[in-house]
């Protein structure tokens, strides 16, 4: 594992069976991954594809079948690990008769963290999600999106280096899911690390650095999103200052200037990451056992 990378796995593998040890389902197949220090790394994939599953093996909730994941330099088996890490899972299971305050206090104190810290850390952590107004109300008159802050707030609790959100931005209206991906971006800029899994494809297109595309539990594709998402077919033009007009489509290429305008961008135009996910996922179902191949890659770019 690289001094760089939070994360690194090999080969890693589960698989479910049932009570008779027979073959029910795998789950992961023959992962390799790195996340890199400082970096928001998107997980991808539709249900079922293993999204959860490898969130779970990171964490040590679950034991890999073969292969080996490290965090942090150490085995993800070592739950000691944890103690650098928050997690915001999908469903957020918090007591609903405690109100805010007292639901941080709770999990700073399983940190063991002095009560003037949790305090302090708790007040902080309230005001920065929002729920400064609230936090005497317990958490079962929440609506889903105030329980979603909340979550967020319980996992910044020990100022975690890697942090793992699971659909972080359920729940939330238009303004929240701003707020929380404003907020993710500002984490990043802080020394954070963040494992970000999605449904909504434009939050991941709008925030993460590099994603991977898992379906039927083994990797499809994985790189930088500009990358993945730019279009090598075609060459995109932006000017400002100018008012389209009949004269000006005829004569752009090749008087440009006259116009007054000018050059804001030039390069290849990108499809949306909604649109590379569902081709992805097409490709997989016609190419049974497909799986992204970083061999494959270094030779397509001759590196």
């Amino acid at each position: 594992m690289a001094q760089d990378n939070i994360v690194a796995t090999r080969n890693l593998t589960k698989v479910y069976r049932d009570f008779w040890g027979r073959r029910k389902k795998v789950a992961l197949r023959a992962l390799n991954l790195e996340i890199d220090r400082g970096e928001i790394f998107g997980l991808l994939g539709p249900n079922g594809s293993g999204k959860t599953t490898t969130i779970k093996l990171l964490l040590g909730l679950l034991f890999p079948t073969s292969g080996e994941a490290a965090v942090f330099g150490k085995p993800a088996t070592d739950v000691a690990k944890n103690e650098r890490i928050g997690y915001l899972p999908e469903e957020s299971y918090l007591y609903r008769f405690l109100n805010a305050e007292e639901t941080l206090d709770f999990y700073g104190r399983l940190f063991k963290m002095d009560a003037d810290v949790r305090r302090k850390r708790a007040g902080e952590l309230i005001e920065r999600v929002g729920l400064g107004a609230d936090k005497k109300r317990i958490l079962k008159e929440y609506s889903k999106g105030m329980r979603q802050r909340i979550g967020l707030a319980q996992a910044l609790i020990n100022d975690p280096e890697f942090i793992i959100l699971d659909e972080p931005t359920s729940g939330l209206d238009p303004i929240g899911t701003r707020w929380m991906k404003d907020l993710i971006v500002e984490l990043r800029g802080k020394g954070k690390t963040i494992l970000m899994c999605s449904h909504r494809l434009e939050d991941v297109q709008d925030v993460c650095d590099r994603i991977a595309i898992l379906y039927n539990g083994e990797l499809q594709e994985l790189g930088k999103v500009s990358t993945l998402l730019e279009d090598e077919a075609r060459v995109e033009l932006r000017a400002r200052g100018l008012k389209v007009s009949d004269d000006l489509k005829r004569d752009l290429q090749a008087v440009l200037d006259k116009h007054g305008g000018s050059m804001e961008s030039f390069g290849h135009p990108t499809t949306t990451l909604e649109e590379l996910f569902l081709r992805i996922v097409e490709e997989s179902k016609a190419h049974p056992g497909r799986r992204y191949l970083p061999a494959a890659e270094d030779a397509a770019t001759g590196k």
